[in-house]
């Protein structure tokens, strides 16, 4: 990978997988910010003629262009050698765990931060469902990580990389995330969570800055913001 670009936002738990893969590899990238609070249609050309779905985020390397954040970590880990499966694991393994990833913790956490934020009103009863889910995928990753150092082994992955993104931002979303994955006897020691973060945080805007959203700036209040 000689030219690698990196269309995200800082916002976005999504972007923010993937730009700390790149980070943590040391892989050199320019990140391009996209205001994702303007319609898909009118977004800069330049990223809507790269975005097969109009969201963030899209690596585009040596001109070829990836979406949707999964699968863009499991291109930069076989093309880079990094944050493969550790000893024991396996490509599968990785592919599965990315999957549950996507289908619980992204979908559960991202909707209950986008909900307890205020970007827009739950319809009835879908805030309840949602908090449920987002709880018992804290209680599976505190189940997995109660046995082993990482979750697929002894060694991070971009398993690791994938779940700790909203993980991370967890609090946005009304959830102490340090109590619900060390409630035991890992409270002592370095957390999961802050071995997967060993980055400096900025607001991710600039190339040499990462994604760490500081709360709902002032502007946002009473506003409806897309999801991406």
């Amino acid at each position: 990978m000689r030219d690698l670009v990196l269309y995200g936002n800082h916002e976005s738990g999504h972007s923010y997988k993937v730009r700390l893969f790149l980070t943590l590899a040391g892989v050199p990238h320019r990140y391009v910010w996209v205001d994702v609070d303007v319609p898909r249609a009118v977004r800069p050309e330049e990223f809507r003629r790269v975005s097969q779905f109009g969201e963030v985020p899209v690596l585009v390397a040596d001109g070829q262009p990836q979406a949707q954040s999964n699968a863009i970590l499991l291109r930069l880990a076989r093309e880079t050698g990094k944050f493969g499966p550790p000893p024991g694991s396996s490509w599968e393994q990785l592919t599965t765990w990315l999957f549950w990833e996507a289908n619980r913790i992204g979908f559960s956490m991202a909707n209950l931060r986008y909900y307890r934020r205020g970007f827009d009103t739950a319809p009835s009863g879908a805030m309840t469902w949602v908090e449920s889910r987002a709880l018992a995928d804290m209680d599976r990753l505190q189940q997995e990580l109660s046995v082993r150092p990482f979750l697929a082994g002894d060694a991070p992955s971009i398993v690791d990389l994938s779940a700790s993104a909203y993980v991370f931002l967890a609090p946005e979303a009304g959830v102490d995330a340090a109590r619900a994955l060390f409630p035991g006897g890992r409270a002592s020691t370095p957390s999961w969570r802050a071995e997967a973060h060993p980055i400096p945080l900025g607001d991710g805007r600039g190339d040499g800055k990462i994604l760490a959203p500081p709360g709902p700036p002032p502007h946002v209040e009473g506003r409806r913001r897309k999801r991406t």
